[in-house]
């Protein structure tokens, strides 16, 4: 069976890893060096990953099919609303680097869709569930947000300070969710508070472009930085930020 993952970066390859070691057929698609054209990347595949940068998916979604089974594993995406009209569509998110999927480490991970689940599943890769998609999208967007400020902020692992931040972004990430129409809930599975607590610290790569911004107010990161992209989306009201929100409040105006 072929699998298409589009976008050939360090996790669509760690997600392609798994596939390939499955006996699954993998063909990927790279805009950055064109190595084919999409539609032949795209040609008698069963299923299609999406694993570009956030910023891409936009311009990527109109030339996919509508038909083919879609699994979202693009992290940074706020909202459902650009996948409407696909009629089959899953998420698969949460705490994995991909340096710890390709070295085999016990990841887990969330899971929209039972057949996410059958493809992933390993010995190594294991699964939470739920169906709330919406859910899953926001909380692989806002924990980058959050882990910019625990950049600004200076914030170790483990300090007391630390997990009293990630004590209240966990309860901020519930009000968004609720007032955007997901489930509250979602918070607590691997793509809420387990990659929450992952991401806000090094090596990630948002928590990292937090200290630096902190002592260079004028920095402007080189590589991709998909918590400032959801900053400025959230910045532009394309969800509902609850007026109790305060660190989402506080990471918007110090990114301004």
């Amino acid at each position: 069976m072929k699998i298409s993952i589009l976008g050939a970066g360090a996790f669509g390859t760690a997600l392609g890893g798994i596939l390939a070691n499955k006996g699954y057929d993998i063909d990927y698609y790279d805009s950055k060096v064109e190595r084919e054209r999409l539609s032949d990347v795209l040609l008698k595949a069963k299923y299609v990953i999406l694993c570009v940068p956030s910023q891409a998916v936009p311009y990527l979604l109109p030339y996919l099919p509508k038909n083919l089974p879609l699994i979202v594993a693009t992290k940074g995406i706020l909202m459902d609303v650009a996948f409407e009209s696909f009629k089959d569509w899953m998420v698969l998110s949460g705490p994995g680097f991909a340096d710890d999927i390709k070295a085999k480490k016990k990841t887990f991970l969330t899971a929209t869709d039972s057949r996410v689940v059958d493809l992933f599943n390993t010995d190594y890769v294991q699964f939470d569930f739920t169906d709330d998609r919406r859910g899953v999208l926001m909380c692989g967007s806002l924990k980058n947000v959050y882990a910019i400020l625990a950049g600004l902020r200076g914030l170790k692992r483990e300090s007391t300070e630390w997990r009293e931040f990630i004590r209240q972004a966990k309860e901020e990430m519930e009000l968004i969710l609720g007032a955007n129409g997901a489930d509250a809930n979602t918070v607590d599975l691997a793509c809420g508070i387990g990659d929450l607590k992952l991401t806000c610290g090094l090596p990630s790569r948002n928590y990292e472009y937090g200290t630096i911004l902190r002592d260079n107010p004028a920095y402007e990161p080189t590589n991709t930085v998909e918590g400032l992209s959801a900053i400025r989306r959230i910045a532009r009201y394309e969800i509902n930020v609850p007026g109790k929100a305060k660190l989402l409040k506080e990471v918007i105006n110090a990114v301004k």
